[in-house]
């Protein structure tokens, strides 16, 4: 009777479509065409979800396999659209599904201006293009982009068309920013973000600024130019530091980010003269540069000392970030007391300032590196009592650490 039942059921779920009902995640169509999906769409009323990935792509791969199977994604997409994944790459282990696909594939990698991946396309049960999505992301939040392609006050091409027949209300516009960025058409981001902030009476408000940050992404941009005129504001909103670090980093993506790239030498002078011609308050972004490009390059002999120069004078433009990561670089790479001292002023600021377990384990590095044994250790217990009240996968790391100073042994 057991072997009896036991067929039984293995038969009745391997009946096509009856094991897939009570599957977690997001049920793709199989063994269709582009018109089908479109067709069926149209039939059901339903908007389409297109996955539009490659199978080189590491995101892709990491939706794929730990969102889309999530059930309540799975709930959610599976109730609202006709979902569909389509391999928009070709390769020699492709299967006759997929090179079945490849004209649609291709068509709709040309026609929906497809060019990073994954891109998520949306498209209503009518056949119109309406919002697109682009990246990774977790569950709630893949959620949340699959409601905006919903919504016609969310989705980008319904609001790009009222802003091509000239409508210019804030609320709209500001809808259309969120929407071009989430779309990665960042182009215009730039163009319709201008339009936005050109209908507000106080930029500097707190709304404003968070939009503002949001949106810049290079010198010219608005909140560039307003962050380096206004950066107390852009702090007390953001928080300390965020500003210099912020405008810091642009410039530098300007400036050393291509020579870095080209793997070109540096002229670090001509590179002075034009930041401080154009930014004459902000001496601190060449040295900063420089301490950058020493750390990437592995350069530990000059970063030591430029890291105590560029710490004397613009110490105080630096976050708990920052001051962390120049305490830990000096801590795995230098071997000069008086640099090591210096370095735990650095990070005791960081660690005292964030409460984060990983800063205090930097802290009491350097202080049992600088030789003193029992302050490190008090401090490596605070690190480890913090990773565990929040609950982080580090107390193995810091408990080890632990271990070898109390040993004696060297731990950098």
């Amino acid at each position: 009777m057991k072997t009896f039942l036991l067929v039984l059921l293995t038969g009745i779920l391997a009946i096509p479509g009856l094991a897939q009902s009570g599957a977690a995640g997001i049920r793709f169509e199989e063994n269709t065409t582009w018109q089908q999906v479109l067709a069926k769409a149209k039939k059901e009323n339903k908007y389409v979800f297109v996955d539009a990935y490659t199978t080189w792509c590491g995101p892709c791969k990491y939706m794929a396999k730990n969102i889309f199977t999530q059930p309540d994604v799975g709930e959610f997409f599976n109730d609202r659209f006709i979902n569909l994944k389509v391999q928009l790459d070709t390769t020699r282990n492709d299967n006759e599904e997929v090179k079945r696909w490849y004209k649609d594939a291709h068509d709709i990698m040309v026609n929906y201006s497809v060019r990073v991946f994954p891109t998520y396309l949306f498209i209503a049960p009518d056949g119109r293009l309406v919002h697109r999505a682009v990246g990774a992301s977790q569950g709630p939040a893949f959620i949340a982009k699959a409601k905006n392609a919903l919504d016609p006050e969310k989705q980008y091409y319904t609001l790009k068309t009222l802003y091509d027949k000239g409508d210019r209300t804030p609320a709209m516009l500001k809808n259309l920013c969120l929407a071009a960025q989430e779309a990665y058409d960042m182009d215009m981001v730039a163009v319709y973000s201008d339009a936005y902030f050109a209908t507000q009476s106080n930029l500097l408000s707190e709304e404003n600024i968070r939009l503002l940050t949001q949106f810049t992404s290079s010198t010219v941009d608005t909140g560039f130019v307003l962050m380096v005129k206004h950066a107390e504001r852009f702090n007390q909103v953001m928080g300390q530091g965020y500003a210099e670090k912020t405008t810091r980093m642009l410039v530098l993506q300007e400036e050393l980010w291509p020579a870095m790239r080209a793997g070109a030498a540096v002229d670090w002078e001509g590179m002075r003269k034009r930041v401080e011609r154009r930014y004459p308050e902000r001496k601190d972004i060449v040295p900063y540069g420089q301490l950058f490009y020493y750390q990437q390059t592995g350069d530990w002999e000059k970063f030591p000392t430029a890291a105590v120069a560029f710490m004397k004078e613009y110490g105080n433009t630096l976050d708990a970030g920052d001051l962390n990561s120049m305490a830990w670089a000096i801590f795995q790479h230098c071997e000069d007391m008086n640099c090591i001292r210096e370095a735990i002023q650095w990070s005791k600021k960081a660690a005292t300032s964030s409460q984060l377990a990983a800063y205090y384990d930097t802290y009491a590095g350097l202080l049992y590196k600088s030789g003193q044994k029992d302050e490190a250790l008090q401090v490596q217990e605070q690190a480890i009592a913090l990773a565990k009240a929040s609950g982080t996968d580090i107390v193995d790391d810091l408990e080890s650490r632990l271990s070898q100073m109390k040993k004696g042994e060297k731990t950098w």
